[in-house]
């Protein structure tokens, strides 16, 4: 490792040869994300040229209808169609019963045979784009069955939700770790392969504007908003066992939170990054059954504008839902950087902008040379992390206004992704899935990180299962309850409009 370029030494190998098996084959994920971002790291060259996929669902298909079915997901993602023909053939299909010995001996067979005829050398990624009940039977069958018996790698690459709650991930996971050793666990969130939340860390430690400033001295509070326009949709069934406090706050918003909050690392190795997150999740101020209401507030939209529907009135949906679509929250920080600082957190359905961004805003001067009694106040210094959908870096700042008034105007500096320098930004997935192949798992959730995060949110979940909210309680098409911003009012501060906060982009 070089401290001083800050590189980690496992991006300068090259990707190794590998054998996926993809459990899910015929589903919605490896149809949207998982061919595509395939497809597009074969074309920058970022798959050997010995790679091999083998699908696996209970679908009777063969390889001739699994490798259309694969090039059809391919060609409506993306214009650049070249050489999909040979990138398919790479693909092979197996019928699949994932609580049958038999089958995994069929797919023990199919494997051995494509090591061979590819010469991967045993690596092996075995991808869960699964329901989260079949993850334990799955890595225990890999293991008894003979998968994992290779002198490759063998690495377990899962999706969200690892559990329903703290029990139930305690659970998953001592099954999975009988099979499977902590380092060759790759959780996917895939708000850790967005281009901008890997930013935090560069705009963080790169920069020696921002370093010396990152604490309580110098910051009043930050701010992470991820919303979203849409409904549930068809997830109702789901979203009635999650809400959004466990779909949204325990794995993005709090992964999003420990970025920001975690001290400098000794290096940029995962190992080390892994450290401080979990000490930086350990000293989140723990909540109590009868403290939750001053930290969180909870919403369920009700029926909109142009015929918009209440949640209540969605498929698969309790007309009496007590589910919540929508949090915020105060997080503190009991360490000597963030004592007193909150960091403000909300998520939720059916607001009016589709947007996820960071506000880190900054105290005022102490004292303010250009303030004037019959001028507007002067605005704070906002650094703002746009994450999605556009993606860049906005800091705003106060300049003279044109004239011979001493007045100020608020100014902004931003560097947006699609702006001059027209960067090629991953797909999320396509990053996370070449780090596994990588053996990188910096951007993957640890177990610590898991439980850690689990302890935190169960507390609220409880509180909140065992008293029955005002639902609905925010129109489809708005912000949000009132509560929500009240519970900043009461901190003297307010939410930053995402409109107002978007980046400039260059021409």
């Amino acid at each position: 490792m070089n401290l001083k370029s800050g590189v980690r030494n496992v991006k300068q190998s090259e990707t190794p040869s590998a054998l996926t098996i993809l459990f899910g084959a015929t589903g919605d994920l490896a149809k949207r994300k998982l061919y595509p971002s395939l497809y597009r790291l074969y074309r920058k060259g970022h798959l050997s040229s010995g790679f091999a996929v083998i699908g696996t669902a209970r679908r009777e298909w063969d390889n001739d209808i699994f490798r259309e079915h694969v090039k059809k997901s391919v060609m409506e993602s993306t214009a650049v169609q070249e050489q999909i023909d040979e990138f398919i053939s790479h693909f092979y299909y197996l019928p699949h019963d994932v609580s049958d010995s038999d089958s995994y001996v069929a797919l023990r067979t199919l494997a051995n045979d494509l090591d061979n005829k590819y010469a991967l050398g045993g690596n092996r990624l075995f991808y869960l784009a699964m329901a989260p009940e079949f993850f334990g039977t799955i890595a225990d069958h890999l293991k008894e069955d003979g998968l994992t018996d290779t002198e490759g790698f063998g690495r377990l690459v899962i999706e969200k939700p690892f559990g329903h709650d703290l029990p139930s991930a305690q659970e998953l996971n001592e099954q999975i770790r009988r099979s499977f050793d902590e380092k060759d666990i790759y959780r996917i969130d895939h708000y850790l392969g967005k281009e901008m939340v890997q930013n935090i860390e560069a705009i963080r430690f790169a920069n020696a504007l921002f370093e010396p400033l990152w604490n309580n001295r110098y910051i009043s509070n930050i701010q992470i908003t991820s919303s979203e326009t849409l409904g549930v949709e068809e997830r109702g069934g789901y979203y009635e066992t999650s809400g959004a406090l466990k779909d949204m706050v325990q794995n993005h918003m709090l992964q999003m939170v420990s970025l920001l909050a975690m001290e400098p690392p000794i290096s940029l190795q995962d190992d080390d990054i892994r450290r401080e997150k979990v000490r930086a999740f350990r000293s989140m101020r723990p909540l109590t059954l009868e403290t939750v209401n001053d930290y969180f507030v909870r919403g369920q939209y009700g029926p909109g504008e142009d015929g918009m529907l209440g949640y209540r009135e969605e498929l698969n949906v309790n007309p009496e839902s007590n589910t919540e679509t929508y949090v915020a929250g105060k997080v503190m920080f009991d360490n000597f950087r963030w004592a007193g600082v909150p960091f403000y957190i909300r998520t939720g359905k059916r607001m009016p902008l589709k947007s996820t961004k960071i506000v880190v805003q900054f105290k005022d001067i102490p004292m303010n040379l250009y303030y004037r009694p019959d001028d507007q106040e002067m605005e704070p210094n906002l650094l703002v992390i746009h994450i999605q959908p556009e993606e860049g870096i906005t800091l705003h700042l106060n300049a003279k206004r044109a004239g011979h008034q001493l007045q100020t105007t608020p100014v902004k500096l931003s560097y947006a992704n699609s702006g001059v320098d027209v960067m090629n930004t991953p797909e999320a997935y396509e990053k996370l899935i070449h780090d596994a192949m990588r053996g990188d798992s910096t951007n993957f959730t640890h177990w610590d990180e898991v439980a850690l995060s689990w302890s935190f949110v169960d507390v609220i979940a409880e509180a909140w299962r065992n008293e029955k909210a005002a639902f609905p309680n925010y129109p489809a098409g708005t912000k949000g309850p009132k509560a929500s911003d009240e519970l900043l009012e009461k901190d003297g501060f307010f939410w930053w409009p995402m409109n107002m906060l978007d980046v400039n982009i260059c021409n």
